[in-house]
């Protein structure tokens, strides 16, 4: 088969372009028989290294495609007939969006998989949109793309039912690919390189923190975890905790929260102890995992959640939100709490903070169920599903 990718999520950096990278590479490792096209713009092109067994179809647009469909934006017309025409150039069985960020209009006969990773634009629309004319783009969009494509996947049973109950579609038309930790993520040792990199971020030896993982945005809920952290600090006990934010916040292209959390955060006159590291590369996140005590989560709702499998992968205990799929992803390994109630996330950062055997068995469980969770079976799953729908069998 010749199957086309729609490959301008690569360089992204929250977690549909990592779920772009892992399951991309993973499937041309794994697939042998197939012919992959990959379709980006010539800036992506240029600042990513692709797997070079693909072949790669650049485009020349006006500006990058994961910029251009940021909260802040929208694509041209003329950029997105560009893409439509470049494949329409192309003679492909199959055509692949690892994201509907960057989706424009298919226009030949290849059979189109969508990817939807989540609906948390759909269910907070206030939270991620700055205005109601992008939300406007937004919808238009998505509704355009999901109406095209034979089939959607997404990450989790919990994205599933939500997709099939917004766009009433079928749900044998949508299926699930899990996510999965890079092998970069693991239990390590305490070595020179994780001491020098946790003093550059401020936290020093024998210091005890929690840590954040994710994007600096409305729904992420972090200014309730910030409210909470303040109140645990009041305990004696938990006095000298820090708390480590990590997400890049200077050139995110989704709707950011920085300005209003920091501001936040500094009336509380937390600016000694509340750490916003920006993006770090996944070295330098595995020591970071790998030296909290905790990792929280308090997202009111999401898609899959990496950072959770990341931190169960290097054994740290995560205490998370009790919606979308973070109940699902965690199993018996997590702690959850109401992200709209402080006092629940309070009492169950709290207990696990507090004793030490529940770590313990917290980052037993989080181990085993790391393993379960792995890109090549991701890519197997994929590929079949490729196959299926050019036969006709699903």
């Amino acid at each position: 088969m010749r199957i086309g990718v729609d490959a301008c999520c690569w360089s992204n950096r929250r977690g549909f372009g990592r779920f772009t990278r892992e399951l991309l590479n993973a499937i041309i490792a794994v697939d042998k028989k197939n012919d992959y096209f990959f379709f980006v713009d010539e800036e992506t092109a240029s600042s990513c290294k692709f797997p070079s067994e693909t072949n790669l179809v650049k485009a020349s647009t006006s500006a990058a495609p994961t910029q251009a469909a940021s909260a802040s934006g929208r694509r041209s017309l003329r950029d997105l007939w560009i893409f439509s025409r470049l494949v329409m150039k192309h003679d492909l069985d199959i055509f692949f969006f690892p994201a509907v960020y960057s989706y424009f209009p298919i226009i030949n006969r290849s059979k189109i998989i969508l990817t939807v990773h989540d609906m948390i634009a759909d269910n907070y629309p206030g939270l991620v949109f700055p205005n109601e004319r992008l939300k406007l783009f937004w919808k238009l969009k998505q509704n355009l793309a999901v109406w095209q494509s034979h089939l959607i996947l997404t990450v989790s049973e919990y994205s599933k039912q939500q997709v099939v109950e917004y766009f009433k579609v079928r749900e044998s038309n949508v299926r699930v690919i899990s996510e999965a930790a890079s092998p970069e993520f693991t239990v390590i040792q305490q070595n020179e390189q994780m001491i020098e990199t946790l003093c550059r971020h401020k936290i020093y030896p024998g210091d005890r923190f929690i840590l954040y993982v994710g994007g600096i945005s409305p729904h992420k809920n972090l200014k309730s975890l910030v409210d909470v952290y303040h109140k645990l600090k009041m305990d004696s006990i938990h006095g000298d905790l820090k708390l480590v934010l990590v997400g890049d916040y200077k050139s995110d292209s989704f709707y950011s929260d920085y300005s209003s959390l920091k501001s936040h955060v500094e009336r509380l006159r937390l600016e000694n102890e509340v750490i916003f590291t920006g993006f770090i590369e996944d070295r330098e996140l595995t020591y970071l995992y790998n030296s909290a005590l905790l990792l929280v989560l308090p997202s009111f709702e999401e898609g899959f959640g990496l950072p959770a499998v990341e931190a169960m992968a290097c054994g740290t205990p995560v205490v998370s939100s009790d919606r979308g799929s973070l109940p699902e992803i965690l199993g018996g390994a997590g702690r959850f709490f109401d992200p709209h109630s402080p006092e629940t996330m309070l009492l169950a950062i709290r207990e696990v903070l507090s004793d030490e055997e529940i770590r313990k068995e917290m980052r037993r469980r989080g181990l085993d169920r790391a393993k379960q969770f792995t890109w090549d079976r991701a890519a197997s799953k994929a590929v079949s599903l490729f196959a299926d729908l050019a036969e006709d069998r699903l």
